[in-house]
C-alpha cells in the first residue's frame, strides 16, 4: 500500500438541504433543477458573483497538486467516449494539475492547456486516489465532486478533510452529499459566513 503523503480533501458546494446538484441533469441542465437555469449559477454564486469575498476558499483550491472528479463533473457523455468532450472548462480549464477521471470507459489521457491533464480511471476511487498520490507527490490532493464521488471517497475512509460551502437555499431532491455513508466522526476546524455562503470545514476522523 502506498504511505499517505499529503492531504485528500474533499471540496463541495451544497444547499442547506445537502444537494449539490437537482433532478433531471442533462447537457443543458447539468445542475438540474437547481432552483435556477440549471447551470448552478445559484449554488455557484458566491465564486462567480462575489469572488473577492470568497478569495481565500477559491485560492486554496488552487493548491492542490492532484485533483479527482467523477465523471458526471466532468461532462454529459455517458457510456463510450464517441466525441471529443474535454470537460466544461475550454482549452484552458482552471486546475493546472494532473485530473483523475472516474469512469468506466477507458480513454487515453487529454493533455490540455495550462499545464492540466485529464487521466481517465476505469478501476476505481481507490485507484483514483494511488495514481493522484504518485502525480502529486508530497502534495495535496483534492476530490471535487460531484456529490456520488465525495460519498464513495467518504464511505472508502479515503478522506483527511471535508471543506463544505453551504448555500442558503434548498433543493429537495437530487444528488446528495452523505448518501450511502456510515456515519462519521467530524472535527470542526473553521467556518466563515460571507454574503452567499457559509465555509464549514471539517477533520474526518479516524
Amino acid at each position: 500500500m502506498t504511505a499517505r503523503t499529503g492531504r485528500v480533501s474533499c471540496d463541495i458546494t451544497i444547499s442547506a438541504d445537502g444537494y449539490a446538484a437537482g433532478l433531471h441533469q442533462s447537457e443543458e441542465r447539468p445542475f438540474g433543477d437547481d432552483g435556477g437555469d440549471g447551470t448552478g449559477a445559484r449554488l455557484h454564486a458566491w465564486m462567480f458573483d462575489t469572488p473577492e469575498e470568497n478569495r481565500a476558499e477559491i485560492d486554496l483550491l488552487n493548491t492542490a497538486g492532484a485533483f479527482v472528479m467523477g465523471r458526471n463533473m466532468f461532462g454529459p457523455v455517458r457510456g463510450a467516449w464517441d466525441r471529443p468532450w474535454n470537460g466544461w472548462w475550454g482549452e484552458n480549464p482552471p486546475f493546472h494539475a494532473p485530473v483523475f477521471v472516474l469512469t468506466h470507459h477507458a480513454r487515453a489521457p487529454r493533455p490540455m492547456d495550462g499545464g492540466t491533464t485529464y487521466h481517465f480511471v476505469t478501476d476505481g476511487v481507490t485507484a483514483a486516489l494511488a495514481r493522484a498520490r504518485e502525480a502529486a507527490g508530497d502534495g495535496d490532493i483534492t476530490v471535487l465532486g460531484g456529490a456520488t464521488t465525495v460519498n464513495q471517497f467518504l464511505a472508502a475512509g479515503l478522506v483527511d478533510e471535508l471543506r463544505l460551502h453551504l448555500v442558503p437555499c434548498t433543493l429537495g431532491a437530487g444528488t446528495r452529499l452523505f448518501d450511502g455513508v456510515p456515519p462519521l466522526d467530524l472535527e470542526q476546524v473553521r467556518s466563515r459566513s460571507a454574503s452567499l455562503v457559509t465555509h464549514l470545514t471539517y477533520r474526518v476522523l479516524p
